[in-house]
């Protein structure tokens, strides 16, 4: 199956590395005008100069999502660059996780401002063009946390959680306008934070055996790729993805005990 995004303009937050780049690499590659979105600008350049060697083209904006002035600008400045939004992935985010009676109201805020607020600050001024245009994709990337939350896993069970019902509250008032929202919720995906860990935690271990060992419990054996994550972006961002709509779907190798 061929997937084309020919001229969507995508937008992805948290863009700069991992599961972001991924799917900024996969959807400039069926064809969208994409740009990509972090804090930080010597990391957006890295990305965008990464890309570029592969004779893709992304736009690159420095944005803290996690504040609606940033958002707003940065949303002017990409519809003024390549017009209107119509496929935005809310992506940026972190994994914190802390003891309940050990965060305060600032870290929940915090979490809930990154995780929960920007992502409906976005997708609320992209909406608009998407009614008219009557075609539109938003994608939220959540973590397995939001269906099945662990022991100290706040706050990014809870904000994950809300990104959930987030998600089928746009999706029931978007599909008339051929709006289309889901999540994916990432499992164990391979990331500079398990490399990071792996130093950390077993310097002396190979990182393929460390690997395996992150791994056990999940059914196929072994840490998903970020490619495997933004291949399905790529198809719920396109046409193809045309009749799925408010879902929530697993990126986990089948480990969430939650389907």
């Amino acid at each position: 199956m061929q997937i084309t995004m020919k001229d969507r303009v995508a937008v992805i937050t948290g863009g700069s590395k991992g599961l972001g780049l991924a799917m900024a690499r996969r959807f400039a590659e069926s064809g969208a005008k994409v740009a990509i979105l972090a804090r930080g600008a010597q990391d957006l350049k890295a990305a965008r100069d990464e890309l570029a060697k592969d004779g893709l083209n992304v736009r690159d904006y420095v944005c803290d999502v996690s504040t609606a002035a940033d958002i707003a600008k940065a949303h002017d400045r990409i519809t003024a660059d390549l017009g209107g939004i119509d496929i935005l992935v809310n992506n940026a985010g972190t994994a914190r996780t802390v003891a309940f009676e050990n965060i305060t109201d600032e870290a929940w805020q915090d979490d809930l401002d990154l995780k929960l607020f920007a992502a409906i600050r976005f997708s609320r001024l992209v909406w608009p063009g998407m009614k008219a245009r009557k075609w539109g994709r938003i994608i939220n990337v959540l973590n397995t946390f939001a269906k099945a939350p662990a022991a100290s896993s706040a706050p990014t069970s809870v904000s994950r959680a809300a990104g959930m019902a987030l998600t089928k509250v746009m999706a029931n008032e978007g599909g008339e306008h051929n709006i289309l929202v889901n999540a994916m919720l990432v499992g164990l995906i391979m990331s500079d934070q398990w490399v990071q860990r792996h130093a950390k935690q077993a310097p002396d271990m190979d990182f393929e055996v460390f690997a395996k060992g992150l791994a056990k419990g999940t059914p196929l054996g072994r840490i998903g790729t970020s490619e495997e994550f933004a291949n399905l972006a790529c198809f719920l961002a396109s046409d193809q993805g045309s009749y799925i709509t408010g879902t929530a779907i697993n990126v986990d190798g089948g480990r969430s005990p939650v389907v």
